[in-house]
């Protein structure tokens, strides 16, 4: 299966990459992608939860601080966490879909 996956560095799971259209996979390979596909899906929310709690130890940070200079980074990489948590959510709920097919 690693052939139709790749870790994705900023998002931290795996994403499909698929290099031919979905009808020209087997059954088998098919049933296949989707099978560790739920297996992915199934850790994002996880995922999530570990990027708020970072979010809020940043927020917590920058109540805090008094340095401008501190406070714009952090609020650059608080965005910058927000951005990944829209990111993912987009990956689990755009692919719903797929999840369906895995249970016709």
């Amino acid at each position: 299966m690693e052939d139709f996956f790749s870790h994705n560095e900023r998002l931290g799971i795996p994403i499909p990459v698929l290099y031919q259209e979905w009808d020209q996979y087997s059954k088998e390979t098919q049933q296949s992608i989707l099978f560790q596909w739920e297996k992915i899906r199934g850790r994002i929310p996880d995922r999530i939860a570990d990027l708020e709690e970072v979010i809020n130890t940043k927020q917590a940070q920058l109540s805090d601080e008094s340095d401008f200079i501190r406070s714009c980074q952090l609020n650059s990489e608080i965005a910058e966490l927000a951005s990944i948590i829209n990111d993912l959510w987009l990956w689990y709920r755009a692919n719903q879909n797929i999840s369906e097919k895995l249970h016709q």
